[in-house]
């Protein structure tokens, strides 16, 4: 868009957390440049029987980060579920997409790259599914770019705000880098997924570099 104040944008995570734990540094700095925003999760996270609190922990989490609960909208579908060992329908979820972006008139879309920052299958395939629906053109709406969270070794993943440098150096087509207070904000945020909150959670949250930076590239 040719002003920040005019893009209209779609955050795709795969399970309720997603948002804070990876993408707050982009739906914080997104929101300080007063853009639009949207979230569409990919599951309920129901992987341990937790689906319904765990929607609600959302709701909570990206209204803290900026996203109005009318704008949350989570998949729950049974060829979609919270599972590393299901490999997820690429044009089922696309399908999922297009109608998110074509309804709310988004135009860009955020998500996982083909790493998907831990690995996990259910990350992966929404960076599939993004990029079987922009490879099909005659169904990808104009004028919608698709940033990509770019993973990063274990090593900079766990140096936190020491990754800065490292960063700024690395070839990427946005950097976003949250100010002391965005970092607070999104740990406030992660902290109302109470019911993930295991101890390594804890680890994370004190050393992730995805806590306070997120280096995107366009698809």
């Amino acid at each position: 868009a040719a002003r920040a104040d005019d893009v209209r944008a779609l955050i795709l995570t795969a399970h309720p957390d997603d948002e804070a734990m990876f993408f707050a540094p982009t739906i914080l700095s997104l929101g300080r440049f007063r853009a639009e925003l949207w979230l569409l999760c990919g599951s309920t996270g129901n992987y341990y029987n937790q689906g319904e609190i765990r929607k609600k922990e959302l709701v909570q989490s990206c209204a803290i980060l900026g996203i109005p609960p009318s704008n949350v909208t989570v998949i729950d579908h049974r060829d979609l579920p919270d599972d590393p060992a299901v490999e997820w329908d690429t044009q089922l979820l696309s399908a999922f997409v297009l109608k998110h972006v074509e309804t709310n008139n988004i135009n860009l879309v955020v998500t996982f790259d083909a790493g998907g920052v831990s690995g996990h299958a259910n990350h992966i395939a929404l960076f599939a599914a993004l990029r079987y629906s922009v490879s099909s053109s005659p169904q990808a709406p104009g004028g919608c770019r698709v940033l990509a969270l770019k993973s990063v070794n274990l090593l900079r993943k766990y140096i936190s705000v020491l990754d800065v440098p490292i960063s700024c150096l690395q070839s990427r087509d946005v950097l976003f880098i949250l100010t002391k207070e965005e970092s607070e904000r999104a740990m406030r945020a992660m902290r109302c997924h109470h019911s993930q909150l295991l101890w390594f959670r804890y680890v994370y949250l004190l050393f992730s570099r995805f806590m306070v930076i997120n280096s995107l590239a366009l698809l």
